[in-house]
């Protein structure tokens, strides 16, 4: 009987335990309108993340979310259409003279690429090789005056003669620098492998004097990017240059770039790679601007981050600031801040970048195209916040099913109905 006691005397204990303590009140449920305190409320991890990842949880008034807007350019002539003339990897658009310049890559060649196996001196193996710099120039942005080569191929075996290509330009101290990948072998050959290379003028518009010798060398045997450095990027921080690129590595097996960072007291160098490199973890073609007391950047394709806007305070550690669809292909932007160094960057709203599928078949061919967009701290533009852009069903069908993926689902429906 003692047991029974014992038992009916806790089930008391806890029945008056319950009387003499009040229920606890549920937490609020996520409130339906956020205010300045709902961040400090306990959420989800997914919830966390858009109030710390991001500088707004609203794609409408974040800063660094756009979408993208695209208008074919004129000026520019494809003759045939046939992929002889290509143009694609537009620098930054500056202002001088009271007009817009940017410089590209431009081929022309009497064939369309062949591939690096049927290339020889005057058969390009790529889109890019055989390529040299030129400019143009606009008033408006929108239709543009082709001016000539800017740079042109140096002879062998100087660093670009096979092809210099992916240029990017940087004004510093009242001259002009010109970057871009200096190519020693078709592309194709082993990889697309290359350096970077420099010219320097005291104008835009020339004549420009090419820097004999690797401004950005690749890095040594068994690091990140010792193939190739490309996509050189220039901007002023600091009183220095910061120089962004882009390196592909773990390959063959498969590709994924990370951008690099690279710093100069002086357009010429020596540059000194950052010990953090790679700076960051995705991005194949790149575009940088200065944002507020930071530096942002389009990170358009390739490795696990891609078709993000990303933001680094600091100019080295980024974070996805945003992410967003239809980025431009090989863009690059009119920056008016770029290399002024005031630590107050206002981001962008226009640029050049590049469609490298014009053309049919082995035709294909690259063509110059603007983009607009609303990353800028002194436009608010409803219209690029939007999101959710449409595409009729025929551009999905046309992404479908590869003959050997049908064939590998055919052969599985069959094995399950046949048991």
């Amino acid at each position: 009987m003692t047991k029974y006691y014992i038992l009916y005397a806790i089930l008391l204990l806890v029945l008056a335990s319950l009387i003499d303590c009040p229920a606890q009140p549920k937490p609020e449920a996520f409130p339906y309108h956020l205010s300045d305190s709902t961040k400090n409320r306990e959420m989800s991890a997914a919830m966390r993340r858009a109030f710390d990842n991001y500088l707004s949880p609203l794609n409408p008034e974040n800063e660094l979310y756009s979408q993208f807007k695209y208008t074919e350019l004129e000026g520019f002539d494809y003759g045939a259409e046939d992929g002889t003339i290509t143009r694609r990897d537009p620098s930054k658009v500056i202002l001088e003279n009271g007009k817009y310049y940017v410089w590209y890559t431009k081929r022309h060649t009497s064939v369309p690429p062949q591939g690096a196996a049927n290339s020889n001196d005057t058969i390009a193996s790529t889109d890019w090789d055989l390529a040299e710099i030129w400019y143009a120039t606009s008033t408006d942005g929108f239709i543009w005056e082709e001016q000539g080569v800017a740079v042109k191929r140096p002879p062998k075996p100087q660093p670009g003669w096979r092809a210099v290509a992916t240029p990017d330009i940087l004004k510093f101290k009242g001259r002009y620098y010109l970057y871009y990948q200096a190519f020693l072998e078709a592309s194709g050959t082993r990889g697309d492998y290359c350096p970077v290379g420099m010219a320097h003028s005291d104008s835009p518009d020339g004549p420009w004097t090419v820097v004999n010798r690797v401004i950005v060398p690749t890095g040594r045997e068994g690091e990140w990017d010792q193939f190739a450095v490309q996509d050189p990027t220039p901007l002023v921080h600091d009183g220095r240059i910061y120089l962004y690129y882009k390196a592909a590595f773990n390959r063959p097996n498969t590709v994924w770039s990370g951008i690099g960072l690279a710093i100069a007291q002086d357009p010429s160098g020596p540059f000194e790679k950052h010990p953090l490199n790679p700076v960051q973890n995705s991005g194949h073609e790149i575009c940088f601007f200065p944002f507020k007391e930071g530096v942002a950047s389009l990170v358009i394709r390739d490795g696990p981050e891609h078709f993000t806007i990303q933001y680094a305070k600091d100019w080295v550690n980024f974070k996805i600031a945003s992410i967003t669809e239809m980025m431009p292909i090989g863009p690059n932007a009119y920056i008016p801040d770029a290399f002024l160094d005031n630590g107050d960057g206002r981001g962008i709203t226009w640029g050049i970048s590049h469609f490298r599928n014009a053309g049919e078949g082995k035709r294909h061919y690259s063509v110059l195209a603007r983009f607009d967009c609303d990353l800028s701290l002194d436009v608010h533009d409803p219209e690029m916040k939007g999101h959710n852009n449409l595409w009729k069903p025929e551009d999905y069908y046309r992404w479908g099913l590869s003959k050997e993926q049908k064939e590998r689902i055919d052969k599985s429906n069959r094995q399950l109905t046949e048991k």
